[in-house]
């Protein structure tokens, strides 16, 4: 491939914008390949190189890169209709009808513009709702770049993980290993009467996809029940992909208080939303002391996005379709890595999947984590599993970006460029495309 047209434009971005990105996750070595268009389940850069993408914007593209005509109907319309007002839409309202309608645990919406800023709502939200300071969080969760999740260490030596953090900020954040009910109670044992929420992604999706063992949510549910704290489900990633519309929370039967959105929801354009119970939400201003506010938020052609993307999955076969995509996916890597990398292991679930290069793993998997680990404990495999966000930090990931993601890109495969991130089925997705992508992994791995 030729890559020549992309270095030319990443020699020019080195001048005017930080690292020639504006995402750090964008900087791949040597060089970033620069996208010129979408098509369907691909993507073109600005040398002509076609890649099947399977990074889908990070999540948010469910159709891929052609949506279905009445999605695209709904965008140009409230386009061409002018491009925002500063006051309230329909629009808005009959998105988060629909929210409300189908996710169990949201009675009242409030709009933002970027997961980031819907978790740092939901945690000033708590906050403001509790009167106390601390909030528990998960090794290895992300909940974008905000201050209060910026955090590394253990609930006895907290730290900010980058710099620009006060340390007094870091002291109010409690971070626990993901799966680990005995460090959830022993946080609460100490800091209960302190704690205003427990935030949580549904499953580790920043960390490799990392899925909950039996029970563990419900033990943070008990925690937070007992001591008065809020339960915050960060769905950012997972909201409308696992679950259907229904969302993670119904397909793991957990109920949180209250519930962080962005990607999916947005259509592919800028979005977060917090939702929850109405008593909670009602705290926002004006109605109620929590301050916030955004000039872009609510953003008609957003929530026109959003609006249409949703009706159209309800209404046809989009989840059976990528989630039957994914298994399909997955069955196929687990059958490769048998053969070539036993110790690695196959991760995700519905529409979402990655390889995690793990150093130790068992030629033997059960056939209830075949299509992808579900921590099951009779699997043989178990005890090698990924289950916190440490255990993926411990694989190959030199080896992910330096070798493997260069491999899969000359021939043709848009994965994202660490071990960490997850990488996406869409609806544009067909069996033909699975097939040569399984063709790909044989032949980089």
């Amino acid at each position: 491939m030729n890559h020549e047209r992309s270095r030319e434009l990443y020699g020019r971005a080195l001048s005017v914008l930080a690292g020639g990105v504006n995402s750090s996750v964008r900087a791949t070595k040597p060089y970033p390949f620069f996208i010129e268009r979408g098509d369907g389940a691909h993507v073109v850069d600005a040398d002509g190189n076609k890649y099947l993408d399977y990074v889908m914007g990070y999540g948010p593209l469910l159709y891929g890169h052609d949506l279905p005509e009445p999605v695209a109907a709904a965008i140009q319309s409230h386009a061409a209709d002018g491009p925002m007002y500063g006051a309230p839409t329909e629009i808005e309202v009959e998105l988060a009808e629909f929210v409300a309608r189908h996710v169990p645990s949201v009675e009242m919406l409030r709009f933002v513009n970027s997961g980031t800023e819907a978790t740092v709502s939901a945690v000033r939200l708590a906050r403001g709702h509790t009167g106390r300071d601390k909030i528990v969080v998960m090794q290895g969760g992300y909940h974008g770049a905000q201050e209060s999740t910026l955090v590394e260490g253990d609930a006895n030596n907290p730290r900010p993980s980058t710099a620009g953090i006060p340390e007094e900020f870091a002291k109010h954040t409690l971070p626990v290993p993901f799966n680990d009910p005995e460090a959830a109670e022993a946080v609460f044992e100490e800091h209960g009467d302190d704690i205003a929420a427990v935030l949580t992604e549904p499953i580790l999706g920043n960390m490799g996809i990392v899925m909950p063992v039996d029970g563990f949510h419900d033990t943070l549910r008990e925690l937070c029940d007992d001591h008065g704290s809020l339960l915050i489900f960060d769905e950012v990633i997972t909201g409308f992909r696992v679950g259907g519309l229904q969302c993670a929370q119904g397909k793991f039967g957990i109920t949180p208080d209250l519930t962080t959105f962005g990607k999916i929801v947005g259509g592919g354009f800028p979005v977060g939303a917090i939702g929850g119970r109405a008593e909670l939400i009602e705290q926002f201003a004006p109605s109620g002391e929590v301050f916030q506010s955004g000039t872009f938020s609510g953003h008609p052609v957003t929530m026109a996005a959003g609006l249409a993307n949703l009706e159209y999955a309800a209404e046809n076969d989009v989840y059976d379709h990528v989630n039957s995509l994914g298994e399909q996916l997955r069955s196929g890597l687990r059958d490769i890595l048998a053969e070539q990398a036993p110790e690695y292991t196959v991760v995700g679930t519905d529409s979402m999947f990655k390889v995690i290069f793990t150093r130790d793993g068992a030629t033997a998997r059960g056939g209830e984590c075949g299509a992808g680990c579900q921590q099951d404990p009779d699997c043989p495999h178990y005890d090698h599993c990924p289950k916190t966000g440490a255990d993926v930090a411990d694989a190959d990931t030199e080896r992910w970006e330096r070798l493997f993601w260069q491999a899969m890109k000359d021939q043709g495969v848009f994965l994202t460029a660490n071990q960490y991130e997850s990488q996406f089925v869409s609806y544009a997705h067909t069996e033909a495309d699975i097939e040569e992508t399984l063709a790909a992994y044989a032949e980089a791995l």
